[in-house]
């Protein structure tokens, strides 16, 4: 192991919590946000993440960002966040966008069946500063 190449993850492979109802919660997930339920059998696909950004950071315990009785918020990217947010809202989904246009994008937040806070997030491509 001397050669010097260090080993780093690839992404997120999965994603797990706790849920009161973890086949309607799958379900909810799968009509309102596209995520396929956990396949049944190997014939079956997975959900596949189109490759993209992935925001990976720890948040005081104190944090007041998403609902202090909850231990996580997750971040979903999405191509067009205004079609999301039409397609959720004609689904009676309540969804809070957020006004702002910040350096790297839009965004907007719901919250799931149980009170979980959701993220979507249209990216802004990012442009390199032009060298001098």
């Amino acid at each position: 192991m001397g050669d010097g190449i260090v080993e780093k993850v690839l992404g997120i492979g999965g994603f797990f919590w706790r849920s009161h109802d973890p086949k309607g919660l799958g379900k909810w997930y799968e009509e309102h946000l596209g995520i396929p339920r956990e396949a049944e059998s190997y014939d079956a696909l997975p959900w596949v993440q189109d490759a993209g950004t992935t925001i990976f950071v720890p948040f005081r315990q104190d944090t007041t960002y998403f609902a202090v009785d909850k231990q996580w918020m997750i971040n979903f990217r999405v191509r067009n966040l205004a079609a999301m947010v039409a397609q959720l809202a004609a689904k009676g989904v309540g969804v809070e966008v957020d006004p702002e246009h910040y350096p790297n994008g839009w965004f907007a937040t719901l919250k799931d069946p149980e009170g979980n806070t959701i993220q979507l997030w249209e990216e802004e491509p990012y442009t390199p500063p032009s060298a001098s």
